[in-house]
């Protein structure tokens, strides 16, 4: 029962993980859409590609500016994971 929980916990942990690391970006790809498309809407321009450049270069700027800190948490996280190796009684 103790083995079950601990496979719980460290799927959990994993869901933590992963929305802790695509939220940003995510958000910052909402967030720049939603702004582009009200100029849009004001302007009355229907361009393609004015809705997606905008979008690409932010989401590739905030993942550069936020490089260090995810490889710092998926670091952490892994450490995390092999050091259960023994609990699971896989070594």
């Amino acid at each position: 029962m103790e083995l079950d929980l601990k496979v719980v916990d460290l799927a959990r942990d994993m869901m933590i993980v992963t929305i802790m690391l695509s939220a940003p970006v995510l958000l910052c790809g909402m967030a720049v859409g939603l702004l582009v498309s009200l100029f849009q809407a004001l302007t009355s321009i229907q361009e393609q590609t004015l809705s997606l450049v905008p979008k690409m270069l932010a989401v590739i700027l905030v993942t550069l500016v936020l490089l260090a800190p995810a490889l710092s948490l998926l670091r952490d996280y892994a450490s995390e994971i092999f050091g259960q190796i023994k609990v699971f009684g896989l070594s």
